[in-house]
């Protein structure tokens, strides 16, 4: 979440305008990603495609079993000679050529629902995480030479591109063109299957440029769409697989300045609520001030505490506390008589004036019973 209260808005050519924008409040939007990588797994599960292997796979033989008193085991066997699948077992999933264990089905439960309150709690966590330039850089963006997070792209000027050439142009004018630059040199050769299956190749995720559809035209996507890494992204639909790739937060994000003013009205304020989601309001934080150690040391706070209990010294408030079992001083001093129990125990007598000293006779009778 950014505390800046005015987003400068800059050229195509990465000059800063005249024009200046409030910073919508679904920018101050509370960050939790833990709702955010729940919901991101949800939806990642919802674009699944069902598979499962043939019902009649490892089936289709004519195996039977050869009974008990041939010294082989009573597994199904194909039958027939001359060949080396005859007498070869057959069904069974430890067995060549046979069916796997629990055969997959395409009624398996491949989607999950998720809760669409949730759903926008993810996506508006997501939208105030482009704006921290902490988060931004922990995900790996190259923004260094970037001159304001979130970056906010003058709309007239931005609605003109129609050639990559020319989208290019501008993400070096901004300063946004090291991180395509990152991207290109992330692309690898997928391990496993995968290279059969139309995903030969992975590689990292470069900006996200957000559009106002109604504004902007259609020019836009398809300039930036041969870029590597750039994706694009109308402000009516914004997706949490593109705000947050992988449930991580921080996605390096371009605005267009329509795309940053529609965000009040798509997602409604502080105050009031969103016109475009149906009774929709923005989630609030639990804690507005994230200073606790101020809040607690606060005179406010402070005047109505009690005071400590115990010495400041020791750790504990009654001060250390010893076994009297272990501690002779501290059983006296709960057990005044304790010294007579020992000395009576041992066989031991003391004298006094020349005559013997003895226990009293209550401690006596306890010492013989015990």
């Amino acid at each position: 979440m950014t505390s800046v209260a005015q987003i400068q808005v800059f050229a195509t050519d990465g000059k800063a305008t005249d024009a200046q924008l409030a910073l919508p409040d679904v920018f101050k939007s509370p960050i939790r990603s833990d709702i955010v990588q729940t919901v991101h797994a949800g939806m990642a599960k919802n674009k699944r495609q069902a598979y499962a292997v043939s019902v009649k796979a490892g089936h289709q033989t004519s195996a039977e079993s050869w009974g008990t008193g041939r010294a082989v085991a009573r597994i199904p066997r194909v039958s027939g000679g001359g060949t080396h699948r005859a007498g070869q077992a057959a069904f069974g999933n430890m067995c060549r050529s046979g069916r796997m264990f629990a055969p997959t089905k395409v009624w398996r439960r491949w989607h999950v629902k998720i809760n669409l309150n949730q759903k926008r709690f993810a996506t508006a966590s997501a939208i105030a995480a482009s704006a921290s330039q902490p988060l931004v850089l922990s995900r790996g963006h190259r923004i260094s030479s970037t001159p304001s997070i979130p970056l906010v792209l003058n709309t007239e000027s931005l609605a003109t591109v129609a050639k990559t050439r020319e989208a290019a142009a501008i993400l070096k004018a901004v300063g946004a063109y090291s991180d395509v630059v990152k991207v290109s040199k992330s692309k690898k050769l997928r391990a496993g299957k995968g290279k059969l299956r139309g995903r030969r190749h992975r590689q990292r995720r470069g900006p996200l440029v957000i559009y106002d559809p109604a504004t902007d035209g259609k020019t836009i996507s398809k300039a930036f769409r041969n870029i590597p890494g750039v994706e694009t992204c109308p402000v009516s639909a914004l997706n949490l697989l593109q705000l947050a790739p992988g449930g991580h937060l921080g996605r390096f994000v371009i605005w267009s300045s329509d795309a940053f003013k529609a965000l009040d009205s798509i997602y409604g304020t502080s105050t009031s609520p969103s016109t475009v989601k149906k009774e929709y309001s923005l989630p609030s934080a639990q804690v507005t001030n994230a200073d606790i150690g101020r809040i607690i040391n606060s005179s406010e706070i402070q005047s109505v505490l009690r005071a400590v209990k115990g010495s400041a010294k020791s750790k504990r408030a009654g001060g250390q506390k010893k076994n009297p079992l272990t501690n002779k001083q501290v059983l006296v001093r709960l057990n005044p008589y304790a010294k007579g129990y020992a000395a009576a125990k041992l066989g031991q007598t003391k004298y006094q004036d020349g005559k013997p000293e003895r226990a009293p006779a209550v401690f006596s009778e306890t010492l013989k019973s015990s």
